[in-house]
């Protein structure tokens, strides 16, 4: 009786410990299908970019190519050293770089840039970085290519202030280092010195300043590059038209845009292209910049009257797309601006060691 007691205990005993064990693992499997079922709803949440919208845009080039000014080691080392020159400043104390800072994306944060004897322009400075691929120079257009705007600034009354091309000659001439460096660039010429070659050569430099982002990875096929936010930001951005004025590779840069094409912009004292071509039809129109780097060259527009880059978004939105746009989707759109944020070639941009002289 005792046994058989035990026997039937015993089995008891191991029924419910089976029981138990089997509720345990079905908790646990209910527990991982919970998990799973998580992050196959996280993952389906996941913000997706039909490719067709993406056919507007297009990688950073990996260096701006000139077939009129092919870029040679000798010639671009000769226009490393005069982006930097204060020699070719009327007063010795400005060069390329004062007011298109190459350590800071380009620009030197001012609304506009102090010239010769602290004078000022009226425009902002741009940024020389990504500005090669573009269609003109200048806010109006006026350079066709940035060997052609390398020449303006130097002989600008307000900006360096040198007198005229045939003093900045006679200036390198009578260095023997930049004598020698404008023959390795310039090897077929008889004259190498000339203040066309001054351009070119710092020109062919300028061709390689390219800051590629996690944007052109992005574009490049990798999903992953840009967060779900800036995904959003992208999105939004197209939603409300920016990409009329603002595609390409360098997000911009390619067209001229009447400023308040829907609403009148406040300031109307510079009138853009017009000032370079007389046709009442390019008053108010300008280049549309570039995106490129954005987030880090403000204060924005050609006035720099605006330091702040949410502000120059809702401008955009009212005076250009006619549209008030909500905080929410402002800050969306600015999220995804800042994945335009490049790379600096800390090394390409390094100051080189300038000819001895006067």
């Amino acid at each position: 009786m005792i046994t058989r007691s035990l026997v039937r205990v015993a089995c008891i005993s191991l029924a419910f410990s089976l029981l138990l064990v089997g509720c345990k693992t079905k908790e646990k499997s209910d527990e991982s299908k919970a998990v799973t079922t998580k992050k196959a709803s996280a993952k389906a949440k996941s913000v997706a970019v039909d490719k067709a919208l993406l056919a507007a845009f297009a990688p950073l080039p990996t260096q701006m190519k000139s077939d009129k000014n092919p870029a040679t080691e000798p010639k671009v080392a000769l226009g490393r050293m005069l982006y930097y020159e204060t020699r070719l400043s009327k007063a010795n104390d400005l060069s390329c770089n004062s007011c298109h800072q190459l350590a800071k994306f380009g620009v030197d944060g001012e609304a506009t840039s102090p010239g010769h004897k602290g004078q000022r322009g009226g425009r902002n400075s741009p940024t020389v970085y990504n500005a090669a691929g573009h269609l003109a120079q200048f806010w109006d257009g006026r350079s066709p290519d940035v060997e052609d705007q390398a020449k303006g600034p130097i002989l600008n009354p307000i900006e360096m202030a040198m007198p005229d091309a045939k003093t900045v000659v006679a200036l390198l001439k009578g260095i023997p280092g930049y004598v020698a460096a404008f023959k390795a660039a310039f090897p077929a010429d008889k004259d190498p010195v000339t203040y066309d070659n001054l351009g070119r050569a710092i020109g062919a430099f300028e061709r390689n300043l390219v800051t590629p982002s996690r944007w052109d990875k992005f574009l490049q096929g990798d999903a992953k590059a840009l967060t779900d936010a800036e995904k959003k930001g992208f999105l939004a951005f197209v939603e409300v038209g920016c990409p009329t004025c603002h595609a390409g590779a360098y997000v911009g840069g390619a067209m001229y845009q009447k400023l308040g094409l829907v609403k009148p912009w406040p300031n109307q004292k510079d009138q853009g292209r017009f000032a370079v071509t007389k046709k009442d039809a390019d008053k108010m129109f300008f280049k549309a910049p570039s995106l490129r780097n954005i987030a880090k060259t403000g204060p924005y527009f050609h006035d720099g009257g605006t330091k702040s880059l949410e502000d120059a978004v809702a401008l955009m939105g009212t005076h250009q797309l006619g549209k008030t746009l909500k905080k929410e989707k402002l800050a969306s759109i600015v999220v995804w601006l800042k994945s335009l944020t490049g790379t600096l070639p800390t090394a390409y941009i390094k100051k080189p060691a300038l000819p001895a002289g006067k």
